[in-house]
């Protein structure tokens, strides 16, 4: 970072973002009221800047242009600059987004949108290079034409962004009468079998994203339809990721997506919600084959972010760049030269043999560790070695070559504490935690929990991320709903009452502050945040599942584990604001699909009593975590008075005699009790 500069105002910032831009010449504001009044006050247009800190073509963008005196002149001669990091005011990213996808068909970051001094929008974009290239206008000129119309015909300026502002606020404002059918879900397994790539697996072509939650979705119906082929997309599409250059085969992890259709040439930086998401797929994909490949690539997950993603406090970093030394991937990548010197001649050739590093290279004339065209039988056949003695040949190679990596300049780290992603990584400790029997993965996922119960609440209120020692930003739907969802797989994976109560308290605070009364779901934003030009409501399932999303499942989850029906009526009133929107392109909703399953499949609710430690009791419980079962909830306690306050339902029921006793239930209608596990467990899993 550049210090024989004057620094601008984010240096008074705390992300890594703000800061990354605290020495440009640029005259940057933070969002807030400083900025827009000095807008109004100076009759300037707004220049909003959106990104953050591991962006590579923000890093570009930055270089180019905010770095450049030239631009940088025009920029505070003509302009109040805003810059905001994405990753802390979602909020504010979202409706911005939504602009530039009206405007231009498509969206990314950087994300650069023209404003008025009362914030509407009137012209939006995302990468602009100095000078017209690779097809996209530059930013010099569009900063000089912009700031002209402006100027020259303001009340053209000011229609546009009044015509854009309502076209958002009636996007906002959707409302439904009828519920989504299942329809939408057969119509989401077509399109997903449309597209779906059979050679590579994945979805659609180059770049190819990861989305776990297309996968997650498959899994469902694949058990709901028996459809053969779901799962086939399934493994196909994990395999694929896992052979895959997207895949860090030296120090584990996966990157934020492929540049190509084969998964072989990763963008290089590192997210921890991806890799949260994924270590999800590939442990409910182990529940349900019981391929052990899958369990190996969740547990490296978890060992890549406890190793290179966790803080000392236990809570976990949002991000690794693609950068280091300022090109894009330096420490990922391999020459065989570079792969014999750590190795030496013998394990050297095995290794670049097995994992195609070449002289031609396959990116930018260097390699990408990859087993995409790889077959382990053959090449242990040639060499004279069972499959077994090669994979430990690889693993010391892996092993050297990761030591000799870790000399390299590693890429910068985003160390801001992200309330939402944590949860969603604390959700996969758990289910992992629960599935594999893995202790530390527990004391991992309670100790992220202890930080954001410790250090991400103000008075009481949730808050969007924590650095530096500073919490700020009030929490955002998705940062309610994510600590929802993991305080329910906290719950599965410990049977512990008081992680479900915190579930339920969590949920109430969150329709509380969110909940749209007049037509139903969730506003992005509390109704005590700071008023934006729109206040929205998101379902998307982008990259990340959206917080209605999110939210829909829980409520149904944490309906059937309390018997609380108001809860169900709520995620009904969800599937009715958004069933249009989700008709015109189921793929984009997989996540809030999921909800629909739960809601129309058949469910069963399982109330377990007996003592901790009973034999019958751990092989129901043991049964049930280590299976996919999305549609049996089970309420376990040793006695009826423990779920009272929880569960009402419940507490009535009475075990018989000291026995270990359960009741099965559907829609919270219970058979006869019966001290009869084995049954049980085959009725409900085998």
């Amino acid at each position: 970072m550049e210090t024989n500069r004057k620094p601008n105002r984010l240096i008074h910032e705390k992300s890594p973002y703000l800061l990354q831009h605290a020495y440009n010449p640029v005259d940057w504001y933070p969002w807030g009221e400083e900025a827009f009044a000095k807008a109004k006050k100076e009759n300037k247009p707004i220049f909003l800047s959106i990104g953050y800190s591991t962006c590579h073509w923000c890093h570009v963008m930055a270089h180019e242009s905010f770095e450049d005196e030239e631009v940088a002149a025009i920029l505070n001669e003509k302009y109040i600059a805003i810059k905001v990091d994405r990753e802390e005011r979602t909020d504010i990213d979202s409706v911005y987004m939504r602009v530039c996808q009206m405007l231009t068909g498509h969206g990314g970051w950087p994300l650069s949108v023209f404003l008025t001094p009362e914030g509407k929008p009137f012209y939006a974009g995302t990468y602009f290079p100095k000078r017209s290239r690779y097809g996209h206008p530059g930013f010099i000129d569009v900063l000089t034409q912009l700031y002209d119309k402006y100027k020259e015909n303001p009340n053209e300026i000011a229609k546009m962004a009044e015509q854009i502002t309502k076209a958002l606020e009636q996007s906002a404002r959707a409302s439904g009468t009828e519920r989504l059918s299942l329809e939408a879900i057969e119509k989401e397994y077509r399109q997903l079998s449309n597209s779906f790539d059979a050679v590579y697996g994945g979805f659609g072509g180059a770049p190819k994203f990861p989305i776990p939650h297309m996968l997650m979705f498959l899994m469902r119906y694949y058990q709901w339809k028996r459809d053969e082929r779901a799962l086939l997309m399934v493994e196909k599409t994990l395999n694929g990721m896992a052979n895959g250059g997207i895949y860090d085969h030296i120090g584990y992890g996966f990157a934020r997506y492929s540049t190509d259709a084969m998964w072989l040439v990763p963008h290089f930086e590192k997210m921890l919600y991806d890799n949260a998401l994924l270590a999800i797929a590939y442990t409910e994909a182990y529940q349900l084959t019981k391929n052990e490949r899958y369990k190996e690539i969740a547990e490296q997950i978890i060992e890549f972010v406890e190793r290179e993603m966790t803080s000392n406090d236990g809570a976990f970093y949002s991000a690794i760049d693609a950068d280091s030394e300022g090109v894009e991937g330096k420490y990922y990548v391999w020459t065989p030269d570079e792969v014999m010197h750590a190795l030496g001649s013998e394990l050297g050739e095995l290794y670049c043999r097995v994992y195609d590093i070449t002289e031609e290279g396959n990116f930018e004339g260097k390699n990408v560790p990859n087993l995409i065209h790889t077959r382990m039988d053959r090449i242990a056949k040639r060499y004279g070695m069972t499959e077994e003695q090669l994979q430990e040949k690889l693993e010391q190679a892996r092993e050297k070559l990761f030591a000799e990596r870790s000399s390299r300049v590693y890429p910068h780290v985003d160390d801001k504490i992200l309330t939402a992603w944590n949860a969603l990584m604390i959700a996969a400790l758990a289910k992992a935690a629960k599935v594999y029997e893995h202790r530390d993965y527990l004391q991992m996922a309670k100790r992220a929990l202890s930080f954001i119960e410790t250090n991400l609440f103000q008075d009481g209120r949730l808050m969007v991320r924590y650095r530096d020692g500073e919490a700020k930003h009030k929490g955002i739907i998705d940062d309610y709903a994510y600590l929802v969802w993991a305080y329910i797989e906290m719950y599965e994976a410990t049977l512990d009452l008081s992680y479900l109560q915190k579930a339920k308290t969590c949920t109430e605070q969150m329709i509380d502050l969110f909940w749209d009364e007049e037509h139903g779901a969730f506003f992005m934003t509390g109704n005590d945040a700071e008023a934006l030009i729109v206040r929205e409501k998101e379902i998307y399932d982008g990259a990340l599942p959206s917080g209605n999303s999110v939210a829909a499942v829980q409520l149904i989850r944490l309906a059937r584990l309390t018997g609380d029906l108001t809860l169900l009526e709520k995620a009904e009133a969800i599937y009715k604001v958004f069933q249009c929107q989700v008709e015109t392109y189921e793929s984009g909703h997989t996540f809030f699909l999921q909800g629909l399953l739960l809601l129309e499949a058949p469910t069963v609710e399982v109330v377990l009593f007996g003592k901790q430690g009973d034999e019958k009791r751990e092989q129901l419980i043991q049964k049930w975590q280590h299976s996919l079962a999305p549609n049996v909830f089970l309420l376990a306690a040793e006695h009826p008075a423990e779920v009272a306050d929880i569960a009402p339902f419940a507490s009535e029921y009475e075990p018989l005699g000291d026995e270990t006793t359960v009741y099965v239930c559907e829609n919270f209608a219970c058979q006869q009790p019966t001290t009869d596990v084995e049954s049980v467990v085959e009725q409900l899993f085998e």
